[in-house]
C-alpha cells in the first residue's frame, strides 16, 4: 500500500464497487497516454486504438478483483503492455500480416495523430515532420524491453520502481534498459538534434 493515498487507485476502489462514473474518469485520464504508449509500441494506428479499448475493457472486467498494492498506473501500463506483447507474437507468428499491410487497408481512412509532445523530450520547435518521423522509426528500432522501458519513462507518474514493476525484472535491470534505449536513441538521431534532453 503506498505511504500517500494513491488517487486514482481510490477511483478504482470506487469502480470496484460499481461507480461507472469513477470508471470514466479513468478512462478520460488514461485513454491518451494508454493510446501513446500502444501506438509507438506497435506502430499501427488502428491497432492502437483497438488494444486500447481492450484494456479499459479488461480493468472493468478485473474489478473484482483489484487490490490496491500498487499505484493504478502501475497496473494499467502492464495490462497495456502485456496486450502489445501478445499483439507482437501473433505478428511473429503471422508475419505476413505486416504493418505495411495493415497501413495499405486503411490508407483511404483519414490517419489519426496519437503524437503527444509531452511523451518525448527534443525541443518542441524540432518535433516536426521529418525529425517527428525519425524519432519514430529509431523508437521502433529498439529492442521491445528497451522501447517500453523508454516509453514508461516518459510517463511523468511512474518511478523507475514501478516501471520495474510493469516490466517484471529487477530496478537495475530497468535503469540499463533505459540507459541503453537512450543512448541508442541519441546515436540513431544525432544527426538530427544537436540539443534535446533526454534525461528524466
Amino acid at each position: 500500500m503506498p505511504a500517500q493515498p494513491d488517487p486514482d487507485a481510490v477511483l478504482m476502489l470506487r469502480v470496484k464497487r460499481g461507480d461507472r462514473a469513477a470508471f470514466a474518469e479513468l478512462v478520460e485520464k488514461y485513454k491518451q497516454p494508454v493510446m501513446n504508449f500502444i501506438f509507438r509500441s506497435l506502430r499501427d494506428e488502428t491497432e492502437a486504438e483497438d488494444l486500447a479499448q481492450n484494456v479499459f475493457l479488461q480493468v472493468y472486467k478485473s474489478r473484482s478483483r483489484y487490490r490496491q498494492t500498487a499505484k493504478f498506473s502501475t497496473w494499467l501500463f502492464t495490462i497495456a503492455r502485456n496486450l502489445c506483447l501478445n499483439e507482437l507474437r501473433r505478428r511473429s507468428r503471422h508475419p505476413a500480416e505486416s504493418i505495411e499491410e495493415t497501413h495499405a487497408e486503411h490508407e483511404d481512412q483519414p490517419r489519426q495523430q496519437y503524437e503527444d509532445k509531452s511523451q518525448l523530450a527534443p525541443p518542441e520547435n524540432l518535433l516536426q515532420g521529418e525529425l517527428a518521423q525519425k524519432i519514430e522509426e529509431a523508437l521502433a528500432g529498439l529492442p521491445e524491453n528497451q522501447r517500453s522501458a523508454i516509453l514508461l519513462c516518459r510517463q511523468d507518474d511512474l518511478s523507475y520502481e514501478e516501471i520495474a514493476d510493469v516490466l517484471k525484472c529487477s530496478l537495475s535491470a530497468t535503469k540499463s534498459l533505459i540507459h541503453r534505449g537512450r543512448e541508442t536513441l541519441k546515436e540513431k538521431l544525432k544527426r538530427y538534434l544537436s540539443t534535446g534532453d533526454w534525461n528524466r
